[in-house]
């Protein structure tokens, strides 16, 4: 009867999203508020109101270290990108045979995970459909290709939710993003071949030579943004990796004159220059030290620093306030921030109540027992379904950082009670929260009401199918691994 009790946070939260009468943000904060009264009256160690005030301000300051990424990241977007009609490299006319499939896989497999990288919440889908959609194709086809944007959403949001779940598991981000790839890795393997059956349905047919080059292009990037992660960390690896990857592929798909060179390259100096700081910052050791100690605050052992001249996310906002000024938009730029609050405002919200609500379970020994519980009853079958149930999760709160809040410390405890690789478990955590989060119902309406077809969702759901069972079994494959104790 106690783990029912301990599980009840979950619990609420899942029933109060699967019921579609909150979303997750209020679903979040009735989870916080069981949290609390469950901890405070059942935990399984002394669990006083001073301990719960503690593990509220831990999780606060969690999110706070946070938001800067996300609200920078929307900002920029919106001014850099949005400002002045600038749009990514693209032809402006709608290229026909060999040339469209190249613009295609680039629009879903490098400009779109570009741009969630530097937002995230779905950006990306905008992105890859401005381009794809001038093809002419059938709407569930622009759904479903558009939806591909999101493939990387590990990087997704300058690695923000890569940052939480580390806090949460108590480990460095980029340590596991490098362990977490491995999986991203297998999922766009599954992924590009289900893509090129869709291409070929879509009418862009490819022979073995182009879908050879496309396999290339994909690993090769993939590659670059894992070594950006271990050189950069998790925050500025895709600006850094993908960046210069879709400029080379801009360059030798279109070879452009030069006239059409320099406008385009004054279109995209914004995300040059920032890219070139954010690297600097990282790269020259006297730069990185001096800005690393500058007002840097870690009031928590265990939990991230906040360092306001190194975070990426400060930065974010100073080219954004530096590009509107110089492209004479100054007087714009209260209603961009307008917009990018409005935008990122319910995941700033809900990043500070899943934090709270993870560093309670924590703190009060819930996550322990609750973890004990399912390896006494399952064994290391448990190491399997809490995967499933994450990533689940994660699809139906559109948030790998839902899904952590929930399950990342009692996943951590499961794999120490179990003996099992604690890194591997922690990855395989973060990996499934993330999994299904292209096909979650919030994606999916985004998309379907940018490509102007309000209630195809269920079309887009079949078309996409494919994709989610591809991520399920990969995340079955690598949870039997990691239980069987093979790493």
């Amino acid at each position: 009867m106690i783990y029912l009790v301990w599980s009840l946070p979950a619990l609420v939260v899942i029933g109060a999203i699967v019921s579609g009468r909150m979303g997750a943000l209020g679903a979040s904060m009735c989870g916080l508020a069981v949290s609390l009264v469950v901890a405070l009256t059942t935990a399984p160690q002394g669990y006083q109101l001073v301990d719960a005030g503690l593990s509220l301000v831990r999780g606060a300051w969690i999110g706070w270290v946070v938001v800067p990424y996300i609200m920078g990241g929307l900002l920029f977007w919106q001014i850099a990108v949005r400002t002045g009609d600038a749009i990514l490299p693209a032809a402006t006319a709608a290229p026909e045979g060999q040339a469209a499939r190249r613009l295609l896989f680039a629009a879903c497999f490098l400009i779109g995970p570009f741009a969630e990288s530097a937002t995230g919440f779905g950006v990306g889908i905008i992105g890859t459909m401005t381009l794809v959609r001038r093809f002419g194709m059938g709407p569930v086809q622009l759904l479903a290709f558009s939806l591909l944007s999101q493939t990387m959403i590990l990087w997704g949001a300058m690695g923000s939710g890569a940052i939480v779940a580390a806090a949460l598991a108590r480990t460095d981000p980029a340590v596991l993003v490098i362990h977490t790839s491995v999986l991203v890795v297998a999922f766009n393997i599954a992924w590009l071949a289900l893509y090129w059956r869709l291409a070929d349905r879509a009418g862009f047919k490819a022979g073995w030579r182009e879908r050879s080059s496309e396999a290339l292009w994909l690993g090769a990037s993939l590659g670059l943004v894992i070594a950006a992660t271990a050189v950069f960390g998790a925050e500025t690896a895709m600006l850094a990796a993908y960046g210069p990857v879709i400029a080379l592929r801009y360059l030798l798909d279109e070879r452009p004159d030069a006239r059409t060179l320099i406008r385009m390259a004054r279109r995209m100096l914004p995300f040059a220059l920032l890219i070139a700081w954010l690297a600097a910052t990282r790269l020259i050791p006297p730069v990185e030290a001096f800005l690393a100690d500058t007002g840097r605050m870690q009031p928590f052992e265990g939990a991230p620093a906040w360092a306001p001249f190194l975070h990426a996310g400060t930065w974010l906002i100073v080219a954004a306030v530096l590009t509107g000024l110089l492209r004479g938009r100054a007087g714009a730029f209260a209603a961009d921030l307008g917009t990018a609050w409005k935008t990122g405002r319910l995941a700033v919200f809900s990043i500070f109540t899943f934090s709270a609500i993870a560093e309670i379970l924590s703190g009060s020994g819930i996550a322990t027992g609750l973890a004990g519980g399912l390896f006494h009853a399952f064994g290391g079958v448990a190491v399997v379904l809490m995967p499933l149930v994450s990533a689940v999760y994660g699809a139906l709160a559109n948030s790998s950082n839902a899904a952590n809040g929930l399950f990342m410390t009692a996943q951590v405890s499961l794999a120490t009670a179990a003996g099992l690789d604690l890194p591997a478990a922690i990855a395989l955590q973060h990996a499934a929260a993330l999994s299904l989060n292209m096909v979650s119902p919030v994606r999916m309406s985004i998309a379907c009401s940018l490509a102007g077809t309000p209630g195809r969702e269920r079309d887009a759901y079949g078309a996409m199918l494919p994709f989610a069972l591809a991520a399920i079994a990969v995340l079955l494959g690598a949870a039997t691994v990691v239980a069987m104790g093979w790493v």
